[in-house]
């Protein structure tokens, strides 16, 4: 068992135990372990702590060799979200791509492989995955993480891909409550709301959490959103009425809550992390995640004298506080347990490295006008580039040009962003076939423009959609991955260099 540090007293540990906290670097420093020592019991891991995966085996050995049964958290989707490998871009198709295919076995298949590599690298809590019903084609967040658009599809690829992923022994923590599909603002940039009723809450949004629910998912995260219909006044996260009376009473979940990560500007912005952190667990909530942004000693330190405070000042029960610290270290024991039965039964019956692949390439739609001409020589590849989602990142790659120079040598590329970027990207290809790659083509007027320009000079470019595909197939050939992982790019140059379809 750990031994905390002496002179940590009970209410201070609990304070400590519900944080999730980040740090910089590939080891973990020293402010770290010592507040591990003192009664921290989770840790999040982003882009910025991976290296490769003996790197990351050996940071979470030296996590737990200061508290063997910490927590930890990863933010690990697959497809565009990726932390595992954020510099080469995803070996799995997101959920876009998985609901595409609407298979449920392969999801789970595919939610089994990553949970085993996670597990592998010691990571045992995957902040994944996105239940939200993609119902507004304009979310600027949510986009090709989510299933769809249809509650009864992703609730049943929820369901599977939480099945998958514990059945590796890593908990799964479905998000984001109590949906997030329906906005249009960005919960990182400002607090968004979804204005419909609370019958169609809970045909729509709810779907999906129910089905987690009954899957045995072991954490579910909040959203930062408002939602008048359930709470007039206090986004999700903070919302008593949201997180406790629905999530616990109603729906009857008894895991993990998780809020969403508190430096989000939804919360900083209109709480504070300190007060909105106090609210969040007074409200229900079990786990503070901070760190995306926010991640050093100084934050954990805040956090945790803000939740004494609030108990001494009688904002937040004591026992609540001490009810939320008792399912952290819950999870840890089951963490612990499902880990050990997961390594015992083996490998499992997933197809390996390879499933990955497998999905991309069953995702993949194609329209092909009969008068397509196949390329003869290395194209051009314009990247139409739109505004990095924080969520995701803009450090790693996407596309398909790396994927069409393996296949066709001599293939080049560029990006554009704007008003002109259709002239630019024909200036730039020169005589050469252009293969034209965009991103949520619906969201960006002058990416569809930039598309017209491009189809009205060359008209046999090729158009590659890697977001959500809303526009109308217009090119000769058009190429409809549901995301933009590193095995979407393959399954898409494979069509464009051999017909596939």
């Amino acid at each position: 068992m750990t031994t905390f540090a002496s002179g940590t007293d009970t209410l201070t540990r609990d304070a400590l135990t519900v944080l999730q906290p980040g740090f910089t670097g590939t080891t973990a420093p020293d402010w770290l372990l010592r507040r591990l020592g003192e009664g921290l019991a989770s840790v999040g891991l982003f882009g910025r702590n991976i290296a490769s995966p003996a790197q990351l085996a050996a940071l979470t050995a030296q996590l737990r060799a200061e508290r063997e049964d910490v927590l930890v958290a990863i933010d690990e989707e697959g497809g565009d979200v990726t932390r595992l490998e954020v510099r080469t871009g995803s070996s799995f198709p997101g959920n876009h791509a998985l609901g595409a295919v609407d298979d449920t076995a392969l999801t789970r298949q595919v939610a089994a492989e990553l949970g085993r590599r996670l597990a592998a690298c010691g990571v045992n809590l995957n902040w994944a995955p996105s239940a939200d019903v993609n119902s507004n084609p304009a979310n600027p967040v949510i986009g090709v993480r989510s299933f769809g658009a249809e509650p009864e599809l992703v609730a049943r690829h929820t369901a599977a891909y939480v099945g998958g992923l514990q059945s590796a022994g890593v908990a799964a923590c479905t998000k984001h409550f109590p949906g997030h599909g329906d906005t249009a603002v960005d919960s990182h940039l400002a607090l968004p709301r979804i204005d419909a009723d609370a019958a169609v809450l809970r045909a729509r949004e709810l779907a999906p959490f129910r089905a987690a629910i009954e899957a045995g998912t072991k954490a579910v995260m909040s959203a930062h959103i408002l939602v008048p219909a359930l709470d007039p006044q206090r986004p999700a996260t903070l919302s008593g009425g949201i997180l406790t009376d629905l999530l616990r009473k109603e729906l009857g979940y008894e895991g993990l809550i998780v809020t969403d990560g508190m430096e989000m500007r939804a919360i900083a912005a209109t709480y504070g992390i300190e007060r909105g952190s106090a609210l969040a667990i007074a409200a229900g909530a079990d786990a503070i995640c901070v760190g995306g942004g926010l991640a050093d000693d100084e934050t954990v330190r805040r956090l945790r004298d803000a939740l004494v405070d609030a108990v001494r000042t009688g904002v937040l029960a004591e026992s609540r506080l001490a009810d939320a610290a008792r399912r952290v270290r819950e999870l840890a024991r089951w963490t612990a347990g499902a880990a050990a039965s997961a390594a015992a039964e083996g490998p499992g019956s997933a197809s390996g490295t390879d499933i990955g692949l497998v999905a991309a390439r069953r995702a993949v739609t194609v329209t092909r006008s009969p008068d397509f001409a196949p390329l003869t020589g290395a194209p051009y590849v314009a990247a139409f580039t739109p505004v990095a989602n924080i969520a995701v990142g803009d450090e790693t790659p996407w596309g398909v040009a790396a994927e069409l120079a393996r296949l066709l040598p001599g293939t080049t590329t560029g990006s554009f962003t704007g008003e002109t970027a259709g002239q630019q990207a024909l200036a730039a290809a020169g005589g050469r076939r252009v293969v034209a790659v965009v991103r949520d083509e619906h969201r960006y007027p002058w990416m569809a423009r930039a598309v017209r320009t491009l189809l009205a000079a060359r008209p046999d470019t090729v158009v590659v959609e890697m977001g959500v595909p809303q526009a109308a197939p217009r090119a000769t050939l058009h190429v409809a991955t549901h995301g933009a992982a590193r095995v979407c790019g393959i399954a898409a140059a494979e069509v464009i260099t051999a017909g596939r379809d």
